[in-house]
């Protein structure tokens, strides 16, 4: 298990306040040193602000691009990796708009579109602008990987830690665990003998790394007046089998993921980690992201998992549909159908749910993915089987779900 983030929360002001930044650089020279003394390699450093529109109001498109550049750098320089300007607001539709464009000067810098209101709202308004941010954002490189940094996002609350969905509420400065742990569900499922003995060793081995992770954090929180606010144990993979989330269904007796009983599994593997003792925040559910899973992106490759399979498994674990490769074609009408069905999903269930889709420019349905980067596995373009919505639903109303009691 790795920590897969230490992510800070701040408000860093516009013009930039340079005493916020610096708290936050005090706070990762302690943070890193203190984990990686506790036992836990740290891959990255994340500085997540209050969204964009409330730092710059007026959304200037040359303030955003300075806003962006300069944090991207000076936070860069003092340690951390990535940095998120938080999300577009229903409320202004208009901050959608930036989005692409600040994509395209940035590297680090990642973003998202909110499409609920508090209270069960979905704007229809939110979701269609959403899908002409990923639409817009896919060719501004040829591998589409623009939009590993843009995450729509339904019912999800400040402070979960996972990139592109972190965002910071009032509470601040704070910060929060992203953890890669799949591990760990592999190693519990492949030495047990019954599904009560694996979920008992996941449990177990979560709760004994959250205290040693949670006393540290707090011991760090209270020497600079930071806000602890948890650890989201989602379980993230990362490309390798003993590392596979997809491996972790498949050892509880799944023979294929994607292939009914993948649903079960899900649903024991997300239970199980509910049941664990600490600090949650976040998502701390199943992660199932196909380009990030070898396991996943090879049964997708196979035509065994399907886009409406992540949808569905959404329902009883998980973040969401992630970094899910579809056609470059794909318009963004085709895009704000899903769009809809995971606000809707997330509403009518009460749960957090975030969509990170990646249309390649020039793929087809069937194409092989050629990405060159560490943290993926290639896989074959995944079908959508969406058409544009028309009628009542291509409207720009919010409507109201209210969660199921």
């Amino acid at each position: 298990m790795k920590i897969r983030s230490i992510t800070v929360f701040v408000n860093p002001h516009w013009p930039l306040e340079r005493d916020v930044l610096g708290k936050a650089g005090t706070f990762l020279d302690l943070a890193r040193p203190a984990f990686q003394s506790a036992g836990y390699e740290v891959e990255t450093a994340r500085l997540a602000t209050v969204p964009f529109p409330r730092l710059i109001p007026d959304l200037d498109l040359q303030a955003l691009t300075e806003l962006a550049r300069t944090l991207e750098m000076e936070a860069g320089a003092i340690g951390y990796n990535y940095i998120s300007l938080g999300p577009a607001l229903p409320d202004r539709l208009d901050s959608f708009v930036c989005i692409p464009d600040l994509l395209a000067v940035t590297e680090n810098v990642f973003f998202s579109g909110v499409m609920t209101t508090p209270g069960g709202g979905v704007s229809l308004a939110a979701v269609q602008a959403c899908a002409e941010v990923i639409r817009r954002s896919a060719p501004l490189s040829p591998d589409g990987f623009s939009n590993l940094r843009f995450a729509a996002l339904a019912n999800v609350p400040p402070g979960a830690p996972f990139f592109p969905a972190a965002y910071a509420g009032d509470n601040l400065p704070a910060f929060a665990l992203a953890t890669e742990a799949a591990d760990l569900a592999v190693e519990a499922f492949t030495r047990a003998k019954s599904l009560a003995e694996a979920r008992q060793n996941l449990t177990e081995t979560l709760e004994n790394h959250a205290q040693i992770l949670a006393t540290t954090a707090q011991e760090l929180a209270g020497q600079l007046g930071f806000t602890f606010g948890g650890i989201d144990f989602s379980l993230a993979p990362f490309p390798q089998e003993a590392l596979s989330l997809g491996t972790a269904l498949e050892r509880l007796g799944v023979p294929a993921t994607g292939l009914h009983g993948s649903l079960a599994a899900a649903a024991i593997l997300a239970d199980t980690i509910d049941r664990a003792s600490f600090p949650h925040t976040g998502f701390s559910g199943l992660m199932l992201p196909v380009l990030e899973d070898s396991n996943l992106a090879r049964r997708a490759a196979e035509e065994l998992l399907s886009v409406k399979d992540l949808l569905l498994y959404s329902a009883v674990c998980g973040t969401g549909l992630d970094t899910i490769p579809l056609p470059g074609d794909t318009s963004s009408a085709a895009l704000a159908a899903i769009l809809l069905d995971l606000a809707a999903l997330a509403q009518r269930l009460n749960k957090p749910l975030t969509a990170r889709l990646m249309p390649i420019p020039g793929k087809h349905v069937g194409d092989t993915t050629g990405f060159d980067f560490a943290y993926f596995a290639n896989s074959r373009v995944m079908s959508l089987e969406a058409r544009p919505l028309s009628g009542l639903f291509a409207g720009g109303e919010t409507f109201e779900l209210h969660p199921r009691k």
